[in-house]
């Protein structure tokens, strides 16, 4: 008798615990922030900072996450997410996994960090602990700098409760009428005109074996706090209670009905100024129930909404400190450096075609001997990328310049550059994404003066908004006209260029100059171009692409082959990219991610998820290159380009992820990624219970941290 078959039963790979929550996992990764802020081994004023980016991360993402779930709730949304919550249960979970981070910051800031700071002469001092001569200094202080900039607001029925703007941080006073006996209540805001901590002169510095302290002072807010009675003189003054408020920022644009999206977003902009409603009141522990409970009624907040502190509040400011001149309380200094192949070519001079008396080596000519990567912070931005932007503004060959801007600096070489290749007739267009959060007011600063030098500016496509990072160079070449392009993952920013690590790729490929092309009429014009030669372009062909070559991986391995991805990118949320790896996991591919934010992605689950490994590096950098590479039975295949795999970069903004067809750039790029997956200092292993657990050397292994040996690397090259 033939032996039954024994039926398998199916693995629903779409199940809820198949997936981590995307909010509670970013607040993992802030986590992992925190952690940089706490590790002994982070230099003490590196520490500062990440104090600060952890909460500043905060700010944000109440104004935008939170603040879109409370909107949920308010409309009665009652969708789930992939892992089965509705709006109502993630804000709960929120507040619930987020309260003893913020209990861990604030103390460990009281309990460890200030004292080291003190150690070192740096004296964050609270004003009850001054002597007399420091408390008259900033008696006269407070007279002469702070007391002409403050507003006290009184709330009575003839003053009703003062609009609280988006984080401020202000003074819940309560005073007391002498003659009456009355309680009164007061606001006082706090500055952002004047500096958060006011340092004491010199001599009126601590004393540390004789010497002054490197930086003595204390915070604004104490000060005036000290000095009410200037501000309510007659009155009693009983008692003051810092307090800080969120509100929700996030642009609200109908571009649909905006005849004008330019003007439509400068009208968002003033009222996000105002804000929206509040969503987050960050307070002193020590705040009376009464003091408390009115300022929840008043600004409708509700008992989950209110976080208490034992420090103190708007620790972004922390970040002012790296100001100090102390390298030895910093990680090393580090200075970008120029690759090998574009030193004599970086060293342009708009007056002068040639160098030490001889022809002068240009971009053009060494990216059509052969495609170049580009790897920053490790590799200068300004000495590549920047500077192949002026030799193109400047270079009486170059006929047209296009490229995407979705966020750059405020004072921006590159756009002068672009406006100066306006001025010498050169034909230039810019899509701005007025659309990029928190940068909208700055690029439509740039936006008009583009426009004003005569440069075609485009605001990007309804409904998506354009996140490529791409620069399109049209010269004319002897008899022919020839494209040069720069694909990268990270935006035409010199600032952020130097704390970000990106990937660029610097080519005159004609096939993928045309590809750009292409790309550009899609977004200035009425292309509606579906296929290109190189690219994969969100939201035309960018999912479907990745999908066919993780599938190719699968299917490779199941018809008796090998089959491995590696991925690195921001942030790993996309469900059905998620479940795609699933299948590829389940049919024996070896997948490493490597995803340095959010990750919905569960590993290392029996029957589903084995074969996936997925890994945070947090470091000094922040890790923002997406680099895909697939084994391809052996003819392996490199990507770069802008976007991560989550829902909005696939089908709801313009991404261009380029092929790396050189055979050395791409052993170059995989070679990055074994050492990303190498590192043992910065690096965290994400476990099946959505654990980070950071790794450390073993045994006597020596420690290895990625970003260090990457900048050793840069130097020998």
């Amino acid at each position: 008798m033939p032996k039954s078959k024994i039926k398998v039963p199916e693995i629903s790979l779409n199940h809820p615990q198949n997936y981590f929550n995307r909010e509670l996992s970013w607040l993992e990764f802030n986590n992992r922030v925190l952690h940089e802020a706490i590790d002994p081994r982070t230099p003490l004023l590196e520490r500062l900072k990440f104090m600060a980016i952890f909460s500043s991360n905060l700010d944000e993402y109440f104004m935008v996450r939170v603040a879109a779930l409370r909107q949920q709730v308010e409309a009665g949304v009652t969708k789930l997410t992939p892992d089965g919550r509705n709006p109502s249960e993630q804000l709960a979970i929120i507040s619930q996994r987020l309260r003893p981070l913020v209990v861990q910051q604030h103390r460990h800031f009281e309990q460890a960090l200030r004292p080291q700071l003190a150690a070192h002469g740096i004296h964050i001092l609270d004003y009850v602990d001054l002597n007399q001569e420091q408390r008259k200094y900033l008696h006269s202080y407070f007279e002469a700098q702070i007391f002409p900039v403050l507003t006290p607001l009184a709330i009575d029925p003839s003053h009703p409760f003062p609009y609280i703007s988006n984080l401020s941080l202000n003074l819940a006073v309560v005073l007391k009428e002498p003659d009456s006996g009355e309680e009164l209540f007061a606001r006082v805001k706090v500055p952002k005109t004047l500096p958060r901590f006011i340092p004491l002169p010199e001599e009126l510095r601590q004393q540390q074996k004789g010497h002054a302290a490197i930086w003595t002072g204390v915070p604004l807010e104490q000060a005036i706090a000290h000095n009410l009675e200037y501000l309510f003189p007659g009155m009693n003054i009983q008692e003051y209670h810092p307090f800080r408020i969120t509100r929700n920022a996030d642009l609200a644009v109908e571009e649909d009905e905006a005849d004008d999206l330019l003007l439509a977003i400068e009208q968002e902009l003033r009222k996000r100024r105002v804000g929206g409603s509040a969503v987050r009141m960050e307070i002193h522990a020590s705040t009376p129930e009464v003091v408390r409970g009115m300022l929840m009624e008043e600004l409708e907040l509700s008992e989950s909404d209110v976080y208490e502190v034992d420090s103190l509040l708007a620790m972004v400011d922390l970040m002012s400190f790296m100001e100090l001149p102390l390298p030895e309380l910093k990680d090393p200094a580090w200075s970008p450096v120029i690759p090998h192949r574009l030193r004599r070519a970086s060293e342009f001079n708009v007056e002068s075609s040639k160098v030490d008396g001889e022809e002068r080596e240009d971009f053009f000519s060494v990216i059509r001997h052969r495609d170049l990567m580009l790897h920053h912070p490790y590799h200068s931005f300004v000495g590549t990328v920047q500077t192949f932007i002026t030799q193109a503004a400047f270079d009486p060959k170059v006929l047209a310049i296009k490229m995407t801007l979705y966020r750059t600096s405020g004072d921006s070489p590159i756009l002068n550059d672009l406006i100066a290749a306006a001025e010498n007739g050169k034909q230039v267009a810019v899509l701005v994404e007025l659309k990029a959060r928190f940068d909208e007011e700055n690029n439509i600063n740039w936006a008009k003066k583009l426009e004003q030098a005569g440069v075609h500016v485009v605001y990007g496509l309804v409904g998506l908004k354009t996140h490529t990072k791409i620069v399109l160079v049209v010269r004319r070449e002897e008899d022919r006209i020839r494209r040069y392009v720069h694909v990268g993952t990270g935006n035409y920013n010199p600032k952020t260029a130097r704390i970000y690590t990106d990937i660029g790729l610097l080519s005159c490929r004609e096939d993928l100059g045309a590809d750009l092309t292409d790309l550009f009429n899609y977004l200035t014009g009425y292309s509606r171009q579906r296929s290109y030669r190189q690219l994969m372009v969100a939201p035309v062909n960018l999912r479907d692409r990745f999908l066919a070559l993780i599938n190719r991986e699968t299917q490779n391995c199941q018809a008796g082959g090998m089959g491995k991805i590696v991925a690195k990118m921001n942030s790993l949320i996309d469900p059905q990219i998620i479940n795609t790896l699933y299948e590829a996991s389940r049919a024996g591919v070896q997948i490493d991610l490597i995803i340095r934010g959010m990750c919905c992605l569960r590993p290392g689950v029996e029957g589903i998820s084995d074969n996936i490994r997925v890994v945070s590096i947090v470091g000094r950098f922040l890790e923002h290159s997406r680099i895909y590479y697939f084994f391809n039975q052996g003819a392996e295949e490199v990507y770069i380009g802008s976007a991560d795999w989550m829902q909005r970069n696939l089908d709801r903004r313009v991404e261009a992820i380029a092929p790396v067809i050189d055979p050395e750039i791409s052993k170059d790029l995989q070679e990055v990624l074994g050492i990303m997956l190498a590192d043992n200092r910065q690096a965290w292993d994400l476990k099946p219970d959505g654990r980070y657990i950071q790794r450390s050397p073993v045994d006597q292994s020596k420690e290895q941290s990625a970003q260090k040996i990457l900048m050793e690397m840069a130097l020998q090259s």
